[in-house]
């Protein structure tokens, strides 16, 4: 295995489990990065079974093609899409669905991908390469507003507006093309930052969102993913940051609250029912996976059963 394509799969066992997988039921990992869940999926399900993965990232289409297994099936997509590609595919619905959120090891470790403020390289960003404007192209045209709203509103970052006015001072000699030239702004701009935090973390993690619309694309996922589960089914999304987590706690807790009609009599079954059905507490990884995988610390695991309604 090449080392770009080294990653150790997050919550893997956790999120597998928590499908609930049917030895010939149909799946989806909407998210294949480099395919330990949907190998984990594989092994459990039967000769009838299927799994159908998506990704964004051409890289991880390509590891995908190279699992030989006549029950998979790989699309170069978002998971925004997944609505579209199932109906290409002639499936209606699913018997469980699984979000593995953010960037991977392999997009991080490879410099060229320019996602990391570690590995000095192009400062591209992109987690499909085929479409959409590059960090280092938005950089150069958005107004110091649009900069300071997306590295506080994306990166949490208290210090957006300082980031900001560097960022717009620096391209004035010229643009802003590489991560190193980034991370050397954000550092010159905060003269304080958490302990073993390095500046720069905030600020890429903001403009990675951005670029990627990582958020608006979750948003629109989830419920289409909601419609197309089975009464029975299982959605299982593993968020790393409190912004995507968020989202995905809202979204299932609304999903799981049934609107009562006001003032109206009604016997107790005749009452509204919600759609889906929390299962369990948000599960989180070990102190053993986290010694062996720090990126695992501040993953979080939240999965709901879609009822019949």
């Amino acid at each position: 295995m090449a080392a770009q394509d080294s990653h150790t799969t997050v919550l893997l066992q956790e999120a597998v489990d928590a499908l609930a997988i049917q030895a010939d039921g149909c799946y989806v990992d909407a998210t294949f990065g480099r395919g330990g869940h949907s190998r984990l999926i594989l092994d459990r399900l039967g000769a009838r079974g299927r799994l159908i993965a998506l990704d964004k990232d051409a890289q991880a289409v390509a590891a995908a093609t190279r699992i030989g297994d006549a029950r998979f099936s790989v699309v170069h997509a978002s998971f925004a899409e997944l609505a579209g590609v199932l109906e290409r595919l002639g499936l209606e619905g699913v018997d469980g669905v699984l979000l593995d959120l953010g960037v991977s090891s392999p997009q991080l470790d490879d410099a060229a991908r320019g996602f990391s403020f570690r590995r000095d390289g192009p400062l591209d960003m992109r987690m499909d390469t085929s479409r959409g404007q590059t960090a280092a192209q938005w950089l150069e045209t958005a107004s110091e507003a649009e900069i300071r709203e997306v590295i506080h509103d994306y990166g949490e970052e208290r210090f957006a507006k300082q980031i900001a006015k560097a960022i717009v001072a620096a391209r004035q000699g010229g643009p802003v093309v590489s991560t190193g030239q980034l991370a050397a702004i954000v550092g010159a701009a905060v003269r304080t930052r958490e302990k073993n935090k390095d500046p720069a973390t905030r600020t890429f993690q903001a403009v990675r969102i951005y670029v990627n619309q990582e958020l608006a694309h979750l948003s629109l996922a989830l419920p289409q993913i909601l419609d197309l589960l089975k009464p029975g089914a299982r959605l299982a999304v593993i968020s790393f940051h409190s912004l995507e987590d968020r989202i995905v706690k809202q979204f299932m807790r609304d999903a799981a609250r049934a609107d009562l009609p006001i003032r109206l009599p009604l016997r107790e079954r005749e009452l509204p029912q919600p759609r889906l059905r929390l299962i369990g507490k948000p599960v989180r990884a070990s102190a053993q996976e986290i010694a062996a995988n720090p990126r695992a610390r501040s993953a979080t695991l939240r999965v709901a059963e879609r009822t019949g309604v």
